[in-house]
């Protein structure tokens, strides 16, 4: 089994950014995304899924660095100030590079 290293960047933020998110992220050049709810607590306090006003999403994308390094930089630099927003980025192995 040959594998590949590309890069998750996940983004866990307000349900009402997805949107504007989704066209950000496509505008960047990522091949997709996976969006799910997501609840938990942090900085902000307890955020749940029932109340969409409330809700948060997990976005994954799965992509190049050059790719998940612009999509970071545009987000910190447009949505940390005035959204609950946190972003990580890791390594993963994936099978079929060409999809990424």
């Amino acid at each position: 089994m040959q594998s590949h290293t590309r890069k998750l960047l996940t983004v866990v933020t307000e349900a009402v950014l997805e949107g504007t998110l989704v066209r950000d992220i496509d505008r960047l050049n990522a091949h997709g995304y996976t969006i799910t709810d997501a609840r938990g607590k942090g900085h902000r306090g307890v955020r749940s899924a029932g109340w969409e006003a409330n809700s948060n999403i997990r976005i994954e994308v799965v992509c190049d660095e050059e790719t998940a390094d612009a999509i970071a930089a545009y987000l910190q630099e447009h949505y940390y100030k005035d959204y609950a927003m946190i972003l990580f980025v890791s390594d993963v192995d994936v099978l079929r590079p060409e999809k990424f």
